[in-house]
């Protein structure tokens, strides 16, 4: 018999929304690592708010709902609101039941300052690290790092003279800016959009944009981010934050690094601490044929496992592919040196979130760890 067509609401419901989510679900294992992340960040969550006073929405709520936008690519937090509306598993993974309200998008805008910061980003990312099943798929000895570019939410249009010197754009809603022929520095312009953003190019031959500079450092063993930073971007920007990345690194690790590291200053740094500097070799020749001189020691690059941390060492780069082109960090959405560091530490946790399932159902190693 043909079945009516009816599209009546029911008086009641009884939805499990466990239930609708399948067992098989990428989200559930996500869910799990990330619940017993949030639930040894109690402590932290607690000195955030009053003990009197009108209950907020759970902060937990709304870090589960933060990475949910990066592991679905979803552009902004109205988009993210409207998502968590209607889709179940949303609301399943946030924490929300079937007929509970979904929070307005401004409560990200509020909460910004006070939760969703730098030290919770890093004390999350941490917090997984230190779970026993995914403390033992780390490395404790072999690490690489590396920096990519961020680009800033300004335009160039923005880039304007500090002494007011230089023409406006036309009038308009896009006015028109002609830069032909104008010299422009950070020593003498600054955005009136973002003014931490700073004039960068990355490599002979590319166009410079307004851009952060974002660093990470990984371990070797599976490729996961263990730690990261945020910074202005200047030219030693990335020796400098990997210089602070790995203060922590034991005696005897070894450091894998392109050969934008291999300068005598950060390497001397790395041997004084007694870390092995497994960094590529700079053999970039001037005008004249002269073979600029390298800082690594020639023993370490004659080792066997300075070759493992050369081929180790580029997996990095899937950490800054997954963050731009699925975490959202090609176009940063946010303005301020503080809320683009908590952003990035953010996206790095979401990249190990999406990794750890896959590799806690195996014991196996994605990457030789390089011998000293």
């Amino acid at each position: 018999m043909r079945g009516q067509d009816r599209t009546s609401g029911s008086l009641f419901s009884y939805v499990d929304l466990d239930a609708r989510v399948p067992s098989n679900h990428p989200l559930r294992a996500m869910r799990e690592l990330v619940n017993a992340s949030l639930a040894a960040m109690d402590a932290s969550f607690e000195a955030l708010y009053k003990a009197d006073g009108r209950p907020s929405i759970p902060p937990e709520r709304l870090l589960r709902a933060t990475l949910l936008q990066m592991l679905y690519t979803i552009r902004s937090e109205r988009q993210l609101v409207e998502r968590i509306e209607f889709d179940l598993s949303f609301r399943w993974f946030v924490g929300l039941a079937i007929d509970d309200d979904v929070f307005d998008a401004s409560v990200f805008s509020k909460n910004r300052d006070r939760l969703l910061t730098t030290a919770i980003a890093r004390e999350f990312l941490a917090t997984l690290l230190a779970l026993p099943r995914v403390k033992k798929l780390l490395s404790a000895e072999h690490f690489s790092v590396d920096g990519t570019m961020l680009k800033a939410c300004a335009s160039m249009k923005s880039f304007r003279a500090k002494d007011g010197s230089d023409e406006p754009p036309s009038s308009g809603r896009n006015g028109e800016r002609d830069f032909k022929k104008e010299k422009r520095s950070n020593e003498t312009h600054a955005s009136t959009t973002d003014k931490d953003a700073r004039l960068y190019r990355k490599a002979k031959g590319h166009e410079s944009k307004l851009a952060y500079l974002g660093h990470a450092l990984m371990e070797n063993r599976n490729g996961l981010a263990v730690g990261g930073e945020a910074t202005l971007a200047t030219g030693t920007a990335e020796r400098d934050a990997a210089a602070a990345l790995t203060q922590n690194l034991p005696e005897g690790a070894t450091l894998g690094a392109d050969k934008g590291y291999d300068a005598e200053a950060f390497v001397e740094g790395l041997k004084g601490r007694k870390i092995v500097p497994h960094i590529a070799i700079n053999g970039t020749a001037s005008k004249l044929g002269k073979v600029r001189k390298t800082a690594v020691p020639p023993d370490v690059a004659a080792s066997g496992g300075y070759a493992i941390s050369m081929r180790c060492r580029k997996r990095i780069e899937e950490i800054f592919g997954w963050a731009k082109t699925i975490g959202g960090l090609a176009q940063l959405k946010v303005r301020g040196l503080d809320k683009i560091k908590a952003v990035f530490a953010f996206g790095l946790a979401a990249y190990n979130i999406v990794r750890l399932p896959k590799l806690l159902q195996t014991t196996g190693e994605v990457c030789l760890e390089g011998r000293k």
